[in-house]
């Protein structure tokens, strides 16, 4: 199961790697909801496996099993609670980009900003049947 979770981890931080480097805020968006998820997965897995140890409950140990560590589920929690705080951050961003520009594509928003080499054009689309 661990190797699987690292899989599941690496294959998670590298679509989100790739959708935040993409030109449209959306992608971004999406990109950031996806590292966020899984950072945590990493945090928990970094917690190593909880069967064979005791609830983190004071009081008198059961069969000398050490005790699960509380502070990984701690740390996801908050992290979750901030990543929430981020990506609303980023919707309401997005949203007054969008009704301020009338875009959400990155490329066309900084399209006549100094400095910037003019855009090559697009090449004009046939539709299929004509």
């Amino acid at each position: 199961m661990l190797i699987e979770t690292c899989i599941l981890v690496g294959l998670l931080v590298a679509v989100a790697v790739y959708l935040i480097l993409q030109p449209g805020f959306v992608r971004i968006l999406f990109g950031f909801v996806l590292l966020s998820n899984a950072i945590n997965l990493l945090v928990l897995l970094a917690s190593g496996e909880p069967r064979g140890r005791k609830v983190p409950i004071v009081g008198d140990a059961v069969g000398g099993l050490p005790p699960v560590d509380p502070l990984p589920q701690a740390l996801v929690l908050t992290a979750i609670v901030i990543g929430f705080g981020v990506i609303a951050y980023l919707v309401v961003l997005l949203y007054r980009t969008f009704l301020d520009q009338g875009t959400a594509d990155a490329e066309e928003l900084f399209a006549d900003a100094p400095g910037r080499e003019p855009a090559a054009p697009k090449a004009p689309t046939q539709e299929a049947g004509r």
